[in-house]
């Protein structure tokens, strides 16, 4: 029998004018974006710390700590390496499970899209990513729209 592991990462970052909202890979249309030494992409961020952790590779700190060489580093550049260590330490990834935790903007729209990139990135197929969100009912930092969080859960065997 193959050895399974289940991973879970989150991200947090805050929402400021002046910067992209990048999520998923995509640009959302918004008028404030997440700040962060990175693009601030928390979903692929989440989905790359579930990663390491189910290889017990550590976390993104350890492999991209926050010095200027990692200084603006997409989420997909990020992702990819991260895969690399999976995939060298023997592993493939099974499937991924996201929540993105938000209160603004809508993001329905652009959900499949964020699917297709995540599918593409990891090298899976797409009916093995989920993408979900939701709101904290205005409740707290993300409900007062000063941040947006998101979580991740994969198996990898």
């Amino acid at each position: 029998m193959s050895d399974f592991r289940i991973g879970i990462g989150y991200d947090v970052h805050q929402l400021i004018k002046g910067r992209k909202l990048i999520l998923g890979g995509v640009n959302i249309k918004y008028h404030k974006g997440l700040l962060g030494h990175s693009d601030a992409d928390v979903l692929i961020h989440s989905i790359a710390d579930a990663l390491l952790g189910a290889a017990a590779l550590g976390d993104l700190g350890k492999h991209f700590p926050a010095i200027d060489y990692n200084k603006g580093i997409s989420g997909q550049e990020l992702i990819f390496k991260v895969v690399d260590l999976i995939t060298s330490s023997g592993f493939s990834i099974v499937n991924i499970d996201t929540t993105i935790i938000l209160q603004n903007p809508a993001i329905s729209i652009y959900v499949d899209h964020m699917r297709q990139n995540i599918s593409k990135y990891l090298g899976i197929a797409i009916d093995k990513v989920s993408v979900k969100a939701t709101t904290t009912d205005k409740l707290g930092f993300i409900g007062k729209e000063e941040g947006i969080a998101a979580q991740a859960i994969v198996m990898i065997k």
